[in-house]
């Protein structure tokens, strides 16, 4: 019989703020794009994109709260 692995948080914080300097790091390397000569819909669609890259910025920061928190008290009642 094939069980799952135990869930392993100890490096979730650390995984998840690597996510969060990577979508940083896309933010900025499209911002760099929007300097170049686009099409109105090229830069449209940069531009969404940025903004959802940013709401993920905003969810990475709080789940890498909620993972300090949850690695402060042990993981307890998760």
């Amino acid at each position: 019989m094939n069980m799952a692995k135990p869930d392993n948080r100890k490096n979730n914080v650390e995984r998840l703020q690597q996510m969060k300097d990577n979508t940083q790091h896309n933010i900025e390397a499209a911002e760099e794009t929007l300097q170049s000569d686009l099409q109105e819909e090229q830069r449209k669609a940069i531009k969404e994109k940025n903004r959802r890259r940013a709401e993920s910025i905003k969810a990475f920061d709080a789940e890498i709260a909620d993972e300090m928190e949850a690695r402060k008290s042990g993981y307890k009642n998760q």
